[in-house]
């Protein structure tokens, strides 16, 4: 059973590595079993597919990149910043992570919206953790605990979602028309003031 597990592990290991080399179409179910060192037919034994096996390296991969980069906010003070500034940060961190190391990651995710059409078991699994997505970026840029206010996290998560998708679609068309970090902030800052009436009020 340990084995097993073991495998299973392996498995995804060698899988996230495929998708960063290789992308998600391009990777083989023999790509993956070579990554791994583990049986083609292991495959079909843990995740019946290797789409299955592809997803989840997909959603793991993406959990480690928001663990990671909490750590990086905790380390440099990030975390406990102002909404704006933390979003700054992570934006920051995140745009450079387009052309650094986990340039792949991210390809892959924007290559994913082309498999859709033709991949109803992609699409399933994308349409069953978008609200999830949501609510990790919820906390991850506003610090909203979705179990202390759900509702916060229901309404903000998605338009940050969007938000987040739309800047990495649009990087991977055409990187410089994405402006820095900070003119992100800085527009978001002035949306916010707008749609609230701040705008009027400092004058």
């Amino acid at each position: 059973m340990l084995l097993a597990m073991g495998n299973r592990e392996d498995l995804i290991a060698g899988a996230k590595q495929c998708l960063i080399e290789k992308g998600y179409a391009r990777t083989t179910a023999r790509d993956i079993a070579a990554a791994s060192g583990v049986s083609l037919a292991a495959i079909g034994y843990h995740f019946r597919s290797k789409d299955a096996l592809m997803n989840q390296a997909v959603y793991e991969s993406v959990g480690d990149w928001a663990d990671q980069l909490q750590q990086a906010l905790t380390a440099d003070g990030g975390a406990d910043a102002e909404p704006l500034r933390r979003f700054e940060s992570i934006m920051g961190e995140t745009i450079e992570s387009f052309s650094g190391p986990g340039r792949g990651l991210w390809a892959a995710q924007v290559e994913l919206v082309s498999q859709l059409a033709d991949n109803e078991e992609l699409r399933t699994f994308l349409a069953g953790i978008q609200r999830e997505a949501a609510t990790g970026l919820a906390e991850l840029f506003l610090q909203i605990d979705p179990a202390q206010d759900p509702e916060a996290a229901r309404l903000a998560g998605p338009v940050l979602h969007a938000f987040f998708i739309g800047v990495m679609v649009k990087w991977f068309m055409d990187p410089k028309q994405v402006p820095p970090a900070h003119e992100l902030a800085a527009g978001l800052r002035i949306i916010a003031e707008r749609m609230t009436g701040q705008h009027r009020q400092g004058r």
